[in-house]
């Protein structure tokens, strides 16, 4: 079952694009999107139906300054105060789901990354990491993982971003031939994560 409406944040509405499974939910799968991109992302799309099908709560955030037409992001300390607003009611709305997991792609995992620890988050999702802007590496972003909790990242071989280093309780998978939209194989990138999950017991099993 699927469903989309806005909620609203201190920085104006968001758009909540959740679908459910059948039956409980095991967890709740909130996921946001890049800076000039939206939750129609391939990778975003992938992981929504095999997180549904195995069981998850997935929600799909739109960032308010997406639902207001722009595609230049807005400041971090924004994209967090909306995000942080969001994930607050999605709680109120979830209130029997046992676990809570955070994350997106691009800057949408920045944002779950930074905010995880103050939501509440069991656990945080990472696609297309960036590490660093391409040709920068000396402006690393690897702090923002540091977020003391079970995180995945899944990034391309390919990707000019960079690739983070594995560090517990962080695990990186690398996906081969993948650049930073991770398009060639989203079904094997969702998969990836529906395995984690389902380590956690955040999924039910096939």
């Amino acid at each position: 079952m699927r469903h989309d409406d806005e909620i609203q944040t201190p920085r104006g509405p968001a758009r909540v694009d959740t679908a459910l499974p059948v039956g409980p939910a095991a967890a709740l799968l909130v996921l946001g999107h890049g800076a000039g991109g939206d939750v129609d992302a391939p990778d975003l799309r992938a992981l929504r139906d095999a997180a549904v099908a195995a069981g998850v709560a997935v929600a799909l955030v739109t960032q308010p300054y997406r639902v207001a037409g722009r595609r230049a992001p807005a400041p971090a300390g924004h994209l967090d105060e909306a995000w942080t607003a969001v994930l607050a009611e999605l709680r109120r709305r979830h209130p029997a789901v046992p676990a809570l997991v955070v994350g997106g792609r691009s800057s949408g995992a920045r944002v779950a990354c930074r905010t995880a620890p103050g939501v509440g988050a069991d656990g945080v999702v990472a696609l297309a990491f960036p590490l660093h802007p391409p040709g920068r590496p000396e402006r690393s972003r690897a702090a923002e993982l540091a977020t003391g909790l079970p995180t995945l990242v899944v990034n391309g071989d390919r990707d000019p971003f960079g690739v983070p280093e594995a560090a517990p309780p962080v695990r990186v998978v690398v996906r081969p031939g993948e650049r930073h939209d991770l398009r060639v194989d989203p079904a094997g990138t969702a998969k990836v994560v529906i395995d984690w999950l389902r380590e956690r017991g955040w999924a039910s099993m096939p």
